[in-house]
């Protein structure tokens, strides 16, 4: 890595400091709203921000916590252990570890010389990755149970790639734009940096593809992802004119057998996923193109237009003329 970023990113920060001061532990409250400790994506992410990354916090012991988005840990120098399902995880330098949403784990307290990034991970930040290394693998099985809402469940990929050069270029590049972002130094959109990062992901996890039969993992329920990912990819193929019906059809099953296997593999319903695939394509042709708003909600596959802007609004607290002005300007492809 390289030397004056890994400087950047070794410094004691106000936490750490406080630590060391012996003034305080680790502090929930800036990581987890309520009393349980499950760490908080809306603690941690800007809005409309997809992905960030923060230093892991040394010198303190993480008690037993889960979170509510996709962490991927990557060491920059030394080595974290995690303890997870009773099973001790040392992570070492250039490595990866993935954890999925509500897995159950603990840190051990890291040194000075203990360098690791988080990456906080929206599921919605995967779309792209997914589409991009394909299926019947393990790890687009890890990426549907992303999805997952079922809080007794938790996957994690343990990936030894410390000497995969072109996997450390990669994730290197994304630590670097994203600090940069997060200081405000880059005067890049986040709509823009968000797709950029999305497809540097999938470009890593291409290259995670040849290291996956040595990666240590938890065993998915093969079936179910079969399920969830044919219907994943359904909906991707068929966004526009995509029911329930078709797709029972196609997959000869009982509307009430698929809806509730979609239920239990996801924690939504077929419309919630056929409705993120849609809203997130319209944000997209928002953010890209110049084409009007009436021809985008046509285009996406809706045919109210107040149902559209109604539900568009719910998401993401504005409507799509303003999230255009807010997100597109840096962006735009002239059709």
């Amino acid at each position: 890595m390289n030397q004056r970023l890994l400087e950047q990113l070794g410094r004691v920060t106000d936490e750490e400091q406080h630590i060391l001061d012996g003034t305080a532990g680790i502090e929930k409250k800036l990581y987890a709203s309520g009393e349980e400790f499950t760490i908080d994506y809306a603690k941690l992410l800007e809005t409309g921000q997809l992905i960030t990354v923060r230093t892991h916090t040394r010198f303190a012991h993480f008690p037993l916590h889960r979170h509510n988005y996709v962490e991927m840990m990557y060491i920059c120098q030394g080595s974290v252990t995690h303890i997870i399902n009773h099973r001790r995880i040392r992570v070492s330098r250039g490595e990866l570890l993935l954890l999925n949403q509500y897995t159950r784990h603990e840190i051990l307290p890291a040194g000075r010389d203990d360098i690791a990034i988080n990456f906080v991970i929206l599921p919605e930040f995967f779309d792209v990755a997914s589409g991009m290394i394909g299926t019947n693998n393990v790890l687009a099985d890890f990426i549907v149970n992303t999805l997952r809402q079922d809080e007794r469940r938790g996957e994690y990929l343990y990936f030894k790639v410390a000497d995969v050069l072109q996997i450390q270029n990669l994730i290197e590049n994304m630590i670097y734009s994203l600090v940069r972002q997060n200081r405000g130094e880059d005067p890049v959109t986040v709509q823009t940096m968000n797709r950029i990062n999305q497809t540097t992901m999938g470009l890593i996890f291409m290259y995670l593809l040849e290291a996956v039969p040595n990666a240590e993992t938890m065993e998915p329920d093969s079936y179910e992802n079969m399920i969830l990912m044919t219907s994943l990819s359904y909906i991707d193929q068929n966004y526009r004119t995509a029911t329930l019906t078709e797709l029972c059809g196609r997959l000869r099953m009982p509307a009430h057998t698929l809806s509730r296997m979609i239920k239990k593999a996801s924690g939504v319903n077929f419309k919630e996923l056929l409705q993120r695939k849609r809203l997130n394509k319209a944000v997209g042709l928002l953010c890209e193109t110049d084409l009007p708003v009436n021809d985008i909600i046509d285009a996406v596959g809706y045919e109210n237009h107040s149902y559209f802007h109604r539900i568009f609004r719910e998401r993401y607290k504005m409507t799509p003329k303003a999230f255009r002005n807010l997100h597109g300007k840096d962006s735009r492809i002239r059709l």
